[in-house]
């Protein structure tokens, strides 16, 4: 949606259709929000490739230990919409600003936890922080890139989030190994604090964005209930619940599957895990480009079968299929949250930011309850009674998608 800014004497200029691709400023832009992913998603998963180590050392179950993966998330998923709110009176760019920040003095205080409660708490706070940024930046970004181009660029927004999470899962796992959680947790924690500077020197100042007169609670709740009544959103929200849950129980309790029975593999072999990311940050650049071909629903279907077909893969008591069926069950996951996290921005063409954190709200509350629950299927029935309940998670999304959305519908519609 374009925008009418104000100059300095507060009169209209011209229509801000947004920045073009190729322009230094959308590069600027692409290049700050994929450090803000780097940041944000490094220390909201920092935990997570460490945590049969901080398990063992603190003496909690599997479960438990996810805790400090799901208290984060769940952090993230409370704080969402009230930081949307927030950006639409003071901007997008301080908003994000401030989050980043924030988080970052958190994660460094993490590693100084004296109880498993302590440790809890510290996580919870950084979730709550980092809600600043998912649902604000795809906001930022359709208010400032050009309609032609904003589902390349929130594809690239959604591959900087993967290399952010693969970054802090790699320099994780080693530390761990190495020295312990709290190490492992100090390192992610700094390459967070670079990232953050980084996105604060890279990312330019918004040009599209109109402060939002305060609405109050009840201006609020009919935004928010606006795009609650929109079915076409709600199945995208259903979307990130299911599958960002699912992703999450995967890779939580996948660590556990490989150090036991027959695989034995250490924590540093396990923590290579996360190179599978490198598949999400290929597909969920290139689905965007695909939407300009054969619309958003399609990619996206195809997206959601990719990974049930690779999660299938895991099933089977060979390393190599199932590292395989891991790379797949990414690329396809990342394929249809890049299109999914995407589209609700450009549906939601009034209270974007709230549209874009109700999805963001979606997708943390799955991470957040199925990552955990996930815990107590693999614990009882084990691996395969995990991964075939991820696997009809994504086929009831698939369904709901195809019965909803319309067939024919590309990017620019």
């Amino acid at each position: 949606m374009a925008h009418i800014v104000r100059s300095a004497g507060n009169s209209p200029s011209p229509r801000w259709d947004g920045h073009a691709k190729g322009s230094t400023a959308y590069a600027r832009i692409l290049a700050g929000l994929s450090f803000a992913g780097v940041a944000t998603f490094a220390q909201l998963y920092s935990t997570q490739a460490v945590l049969p180590i901080l398990a063992s050392d603190l003496q909690v179950r599997a479960a438990d230990a996810a805790l400090t993966i799901s208290l984060a998330t769940v952090g993230l998923a409370a704080t969402v919409i009230p930081w949307s709110f927030l950006a639409d009176r003071i901007g997008r760019v301080r908003a994000m600003a401030w989050g980043i920040s924030i988080a970052t003095v958190l994660g460094l205080l993490v590693p100084l936890s004296t109880s498993f409660g302590m440790l809890l708490a510290l996580r919870l706070l950084e979730g709550m922080a980092l809600g600043g940024i998912p649902a604000i930046a795809i906001a930022y970004l359709n208010e400032e890139v050009t309609k032609a181009h904003a589902a390349l660029a929130a594809g690239s927004y959604v591959a900087g989030t993967t290399l952010g999470g693969l970054a802090g899962r790699l320099v994780a796992g080693p530390a761990g190994e190495l020295w312990g959680w709290r190490a492992a947790a100090l390192a992610v924690s700094v390459l967070a604090t670079l990232a953050a500077v980084a996105f604060l020197i890279l990312v330019p100042k918004a040009q599209g964005f109109v402060t939002a007169p305060a609405a109050g609670l009840r201006g609020a709740f009919r935004t928010l209930g606006g795009h609650l009544r929109n079915v076409r959103l709600l199945v995208l929200y259903g979307q990130a619940f299911l599958m960002m849950g699912g992703f999450v129980a995967v890779y939580n309790y996948l660590g556990f599957r490989l150090s036991g029975e027959p695989f034995g593999l250490p924590g540093t072999l396990i923590s290579l895990i996360f190179l599978a990311y490198l598949s999400g940050t290929v597909t969920s650049r290139w689905s965007a480009g695909l939407t300009l071909r054969f619309g958003r629903r399609t990619v996206l279907l195809a997206g959601l079968a990719l990974s049930t077909a690779g999660l299938a893969l895991t099933l089977t008591q060979s390393l190599a299929l199932i590292l395989a069926g891991l790379v797949v069950f990414t690329g396809g996951f990342f394929a249809a949250h890049s299109i999914g996290a995407g589209w609700t921005g450009a549906l939601a063409s009034t209270g974007r930011a709230q549209g874009a954190s109700l999805y963001n709200l979606a997708y943390y509350l799955g991470s957040s309850i199925i990552g955990w629950a996930g815990g107590l299927v693999f614990q009882s029935l084990g691996w395969n009674a995990l991964a075939a309940a991820v696997m009809v998670l994504a086929c009831l999304t698939t369904a709901a998608v195809a019965v909803v959305h319309p067939g024919k519908e590309h990017a620019g519609a």
